[in-house]
């Protein structure tokens, strides 16, 4: 985050943001992205419109850290010694009911990505990006650790199997994403495709 957004964003309280953001993500649940208005929030939180748009710039940096607040913490912090034990932790951050949560927000908000431009890049710089340099270390790891060799051609698609499996559960399945279904897909799907014996 550049230094002048880090200005403009440190007038709030840590308590404040949270009940923001809470806020927030209720609205995006209950009228979705496009109807989503700075106004609502303003009124949904007892905040001004121009302290909204001081702290954030606008809706789509506000929506999209919004979505980040929920994230159980990044993946820096994962390194169980392997990368079995590393995508299991990943897949344990969030108990079930927060998955479903989250997977319902992603639905609502994968159409407005691609229909909004501000939001694209928005989601593209905090979500991410962030995300994909913590996975990229943690493949690295695994690399030199000999777990995986370096030109194999499912290291480029690690990424897209995780989210793929956990967008599309609901899709194909009727059925949320769980902690179950993640850690038996990295272990029938992923680790296979990576050269990795799943146990």
């Amino acid at each position: 985050m550049n230094e002048e957004a880090t200005t403009r964003r440190s007038r709030i309280t840590p308590e404040r943001e949270a009940e923001l953001y809470g806020a927030v993500l209720d609205l995006l649940r209950e009228v979705g992205y496009d109807a989503l208005t700075m106004d609502a929030v303003a009124a949904r939180t007892r905040s001004s419109k121009a302290t909204l748009y001081r702290q954030w710039g606008g809706k789509a940096e506000l929506v999209v850290r919004a979505m980040r607040s929920q994230k159980p913490g990044g993946l820096a912090g994962i390194d169980t010694g392997s990368l079995r034990g590393d995508l299991h932790a990943i897949a344990g951050r969030e108990d079930d009911c927060a998955m479903e949560r989250n997977a319902a927000l992603m639905r609502a908000l994968a159409m407005a990505v691609h229909m909004n431009d501000d939001l694209c890049q928005a989601f593209k710089e905090l979500l991410v990006e962030p995300e994909m340099e913590e996975f990229r270390r943690m493949i690295r790891r695994a690399v030199d650790r000999g777990e995986i060799r370096p030109d194999n051609p499912a290291l480029d698609y690690l990424v897209h199997m995780l989210v793929g499996a956990f967008a599309t559960r609901t899709l194909i399945d009727d059925l949320p994403p769980t902690r179950a279904f993640l850690t038996s897909y990295i272990d029938a799907v992923v680790l296979p495709a990576l050269g990795v014996p799943p146990s």
